[in-house]
């Protein structure tokens, strides 16, 4: 997604929510925390010179709160925390500068990194029904974290980088009605010059307490996401993320 096409869609959202009664007739809170477990590939750099590492697999954990309300042309809010770190090694076939620091080939190199983000996204509900549910809006991810490179000496070397990157967002959920299963699925896409970011997430849940006071499902799922820096504070980066996980959802 585009800067134009990310425009069109923030201008779009109010329009298409006009005369919708698709929305929570009450005020609503959603929560799910899921327990990932993920590989991670590819190489990051201070510029054109990157490596790549071979990665640990990782477990991580993800939380998110989703605040929803019946108010007309007020987007509903969601707030979805995701931390993730990798730690890796690689042995070089060519010199490798980072940061102004560079490694000889022949030699091992540690990497650590720190991709936690929080993503603070508005969205609409375009449907929402026991069937079939669609949401659209827009979201930005705020990072604060770092891409470490470690000599042989256990000599540090790291990039800090911190920023927010704006996305679209889309999410859709198709029930099968009378049985409390459920297929899901939501994405964070951007692609702007020569940075992208593609956050996929897609699975099944099913719904074991389903009340008056609260609902509650189990989630089986996968996330893949793929993010490609061009110089953000200097770091550039082509690294993926992806692995199942499984985790609680609520209503209140």
């Amino acid at each position: 997604m585009n800067k134009k096409q990310l425009g069109l869609v923030v201008a779009l959202m109010p329009a298409m929510m006009v005369g919708s009664a698709q929305a929570d007739t009450v005020f609503g809170v959603y929560f799910d925390a899921k327990y990932w477990q993920y590989d991670t590939d590819g190489n990051i750099g201070s510029g054109s010179d990157q490596a790549t590492f071979d990665f640990d697999q990782e477990q991580r954990a993800i939380l998110s709160i989703a605040l929803e309300h019946p108010i007309p042309l007020l987007p509903n809010l969601k707030i979805r925390q995701s931390v993730q770190k990798s730690t890796g090694s690689t042995t070089l076939t060519s010199n490798f500068t980072y940061d102004g620091r560079t490694y000889l080939a022949g030699s091992t190199i540690g990497a650590d990194l720190d991709f936690s983000h929080t993503d603070f996204t508005l969205y609409y509900e375009i449907l929402d029904n026991d069937v079939v549910s669609f949401d659209i809006g827009v979201s930005g991810q705020k990072y604060d974290g770092y891409a470490t490179v470690i000599d042989q000496n256990g000599n540090r070397n790291e990039l800090a980088f911190n920023g927010v990157i704006p996305t679209g967002y889309l999410a859709a959920q198709i029930g099968i009605p009378g049985t409390g299963f459920n297929f899901y699925g939501e994405g964070y896409l951007l692609s702007i010059d020569d940075s992208s970011l593609r956050d996929i997430d897609a699975g099944i849940e099913y719904r074991f307490i389903e009340n008056v006071a609260a609902d509650v499902s189990l989630q089986v799922g996968y996330r893949t996401m793929k993010v490609e820096l061009d110089d953000l504070d200097g770091l550039y980066s082509d690294i993926s993320f992806k692995g199942p996980y499984i985790g609680l959802k609520g209503h209140f």
